[in-house]
C-alpha cells in the first residue's frame, strides 16, 4: 500500500491529510501555522516531521510507503531564495518519496474545484487568488504582503475593525454594537485603553490582529451598520482579486469562481455581496467541493500517481457525501 500526504499551511494554523493509495483518508490532524516569517525556517521544518510522522502513527502505516506528498505553504513562490530553502528542506525531510511544495493558494483551488478549470479566493489570514484554465495554465492575483496588501482577509478586517471601534469612539461614527463588543471584549475603562492592548498583545502578531475579525462579525450581525460596509468592501476587494485572474485567461461566457479560508465562516456577510460582484464579471459562484487539505492530497495524486487521480476525487467527494 502506498501513502499519499497533502498539507494546507497557513499563517495561523496547519491541516495534514493521509490518504492510502485509493484516494481513502487515513488519518488528519490540525496543527500550528507553517509561515517561515512568523516561525523561521528550522521550526517550520520541525513541525512537518513530527506531525507527518505523527499520521501514520496514528493511521498504523509505515512511513516508507509515503509515495508522494504535496504541501501548500503560505509565502512560497514570492522569493527565490527562500523558495529554494523551503524546497530543499521539504525533500530532505521527506527523502525516498515525490515532494510538491506550491503556494496555500494552490491547494485552495484544487479541494475547491477538484481539480476543474476555474478561480479560488483565499481569505484567512491573508488573502489570495488562483485559477487554472483548460490548459492548466495558472495565473494568481493578490496575496502581496499585508503592510501593504492581502485586502479582504481577515488580518485586514482586523485592522479596520480597530479603525472602526476608535470612530465610533470618538464620534466619527454613530456608535453602534461594534463599539459596546470592543468595550466588553476588553474590559476597558477607558476608551484609550485600546491603543496600549493592541501595541502590546495584538500588533507584533498577525494572526491576533485577524482573529479581531470576530468581534467585527458578531457587530455585524447585530446589525452595526459601519460593520456590515466592512464586510462589503472586504467582498469587493476579493472580487477586484478574481477579476485580476480572470483577466489573464480566457474563460468563455462564464468561469466558476469557488472559495476557502476562515473569513467565510461569516456567511452571507461576505458571500452575499462576493457573489454579486462575481456574478457581474460572468463567475458563477460555487460552493466548495472539498476541504484545501484534500486539496493538497490531490494535488500529489496527480503530481506522483497521476493515474489514480480520478479514483481520488471520487473516493475523498463521497467520503465528504457528494
Amino acid at each position: 500500500m502506498e501513502y499519499f500526504i497533502g498539507v494546507d499551511g497557513g499563517g495561523t494554523k496547519t491541516a495534514y491529510l493521509l490518504c492510502d493509495e485509493e484516494g481513502r483518508v487515513r488519518a488528519q490532524r490540525s496543527a500550528i501555522g507553517s509561515s517561515y516569517r512568523q516561525h523561521g525556517f528550522e521550526t517550520v521544518f520541525h513541525n512537518l516531521g513530527e506531525n507527518v510522522k505523527a499520521l501514520f502513527a496514528e493511521a498504523g502505516a509505515d512511513e516508507r510507503a509515503l509515495c508522494g506528498i504535496a504541501l501548500g505553504l503560505p509565502l512560497y513562490g514570492e522569493q527565490a531564495e527562500s523558495d529554494r530553502r523551503l524546497r530543499e528542506g521539504v525533500a530532505s525531510l521527506f527523502a525516498g518519496a515525490g515532494t510538491l511544495v506550491v503556494n496555500d493558494v494552490d491547494v485552495g483551488y484544487m479541494g475547491s474545484l477538484a481539480g476543474k478549470p476555474g478561480i479560488n479566493i483565499v481569505a484567512g489570514t491573508g488573502s489570495i487568488a488562483f485559477g487554472r484554465d483548460e490548459g492548466h495554465n495558472t495565473a494568481r492575483s493578490g496575496g502581496w504582503w499585508e503592510f501593504f496588501g492581502d485586502e479582504g482577509s481577515c488580518y485586514w478586517l482586523g485592522r479596520m475593525t480597530m479603525g472602526l471601534f476608535a470612530k465610533e469612539a470618538d464620534g466619527r461614527a454613530p456608535r453602534a454594537a461594534l463599539y459596546r463588543l470592543v468595550r466588553e471584549e476588553f474590559g476597558l475603562g477607558s476608551d484609550f485603553e485600546f491603543v496600549d492592548i493592541i501595541e502590546r498583545d495584538y500588533a507584533p502578531y498577525r494572526e491576533k490582529v485577524a482573529s479581531l475579525q470576530v468581534i467585527l462579525e458578531k457587530a455585524a450581525k447585530e446589525g452595526d451598520p459601519g460593520a456590515v460596509a466592512l464586510y462589503r468592501e472586504a467582498a469587493h476587494e476579493l472580487a477586484l482579486a478574481v477579476r485580476g485572474v480572470r483577466d489573464q485567461f480566457c474563460f468563455g461566457n462564464e468561469f466558476a469562481v469557488s472559495y476557502s479560508g476562515g473569513l467565510f465562516k461569516a456567511g452571507e456577510l461576505v458571500l452575499a455581496p462576493f457573489r454579486q460582484e462575481v456574478g457581474e464579471m460572468g463567475g458563477r459562484l460555487c460552493t466548495p467541493l472539498l476541504s484545501p487539505v484534500m486539496g493538497a492530497a490531490l494535488l500529489a495524486f496527480e503530481q506522483f500517481a497521476p493515474e489514480r487521480f480520478d479514483a481520488a476525487v471520487r473516493a475523498l467527494l463521497e467520503q465528504e457525501g457528494k
